[in-house]
């Protein structure tokens, strides 16, 4: 079953949007999703929002944004939007910049939509899933790849194989050599977004991936949380992993805060990981 199949919002897809930038592309987004009945117009102005405050870390992988705010009472039923754009445009995102795919969420709290987000997460870490989601042509086509891809279809297991293959040594779990300098983990990492229950959780979905790829699964917990937590409970972690936009926001919180770009990518965190467990 594809748990974003049931939360997209029925008609809620736009697979020839036009926009001429970054807002009228959220814009389009949230206007799918008050034309569902599923918000109202404040959630659209949220998203715009917190956009403007904390600049493009929506943009979380090449070519794709994931609008969405915090739960309010403008949310009156968790869904999904999925808008394709004709032209691309530009949201101000150096690593992952022009976007023609963006996908707005409503949640109506932090925990509803988990399962999809780490569906959708996964799905476009795999390039041949990509490629098919841009060229559908009816949303019928659309959901009919989601339902593809979540029943094991084509890609499935294509990026945790082709990390297994590049990095085999890696699963040797938590008794790796580190450096003499290095000092016992806390067993946490956390992924940092605006609001905590977007990006973060794509974030969150793919290191989780990659620490299962080790056998570091059982040993770290990874936690999903925002800029105003992530401050107060940093040193509660090993480090940060976020996108350059949050990491400014963040300053100096006492431990490591790594910049990825590309939230889906697996290989990124991979290296990551390896840089900062020394490994």
């Amino acid at each position: 079953m594809s748990m974003l199949n049931a939360l997209l919002a029925e008609g809620a897809v736009d697979l020839h949007g036009r926009a001429s930038d970054w807002r009228e592309a959220i814009e389009l987004a949230g206007g799918l999703l008050v034309a569902a009945g599923k918000t109202s117009p404040a959630y659209t102005e949220a998203m715009v929002r917190s956009v403007e405050e904390n600049g493009p870390y929506i943009v979380v992988a090449p070519g794709f944004a994931f609008a969405h705010a915090r739960p309010s009472e403008a949310v009156r039923e968790t869904a999904l939007s999925w808008v394709r754009l004709d032209r691309p445009v530009e949201f101000g995102s150096k690593a992952n910049d022009p976007v023609n795919l963006v996908v707005a969420l409503a949640a109506k709290d932090s925990s509803e939509h988990l399962k999809a987000m780490k569906e959708l997460a996964g799905l476009l870490g795999k390039k041949d899933v990509r490629a098919r989601l841009d060229s559908v042509e009816s949303e019928a086509e659309l959901r009919q790849a989601l339902v593809d891809v979540a029943n094991g279809g084509a890609g499935a297991a294509s990026a945790s194989a082709s990390l297994a293959a590049d990095h085999s040594d890696a699963r040797e779990g938590a008794e790796h050599q580190t450096a003499a300098d290095s000092v016992a983990s806390k067993g946490k990492i956390y992924t940092v977004c605006g609001n905590g229950l977007g990006t973060s959780l794509f974030l969150k979905n793919t290191l989780e991936q990659v620490l299962d790829e080790w056998g570091w699964g059982k040993y770290l917990t990874v936690e999903a949380t925002d800029t105003i937590s992530a401050k107060g409970r940093a040193k509660e972690a090993d480090f940060l992993l976020t996108s350059g936009e949050i990491a400014a926001t963040l300053g100096d919180v006492g431990v490591p805060v790594h910049v990825i770009e590309d939230f889906t990518n697996m290989s990124e965190i991979d290296s990551a990981l390896r840089e900062l467990y020394d490994v």
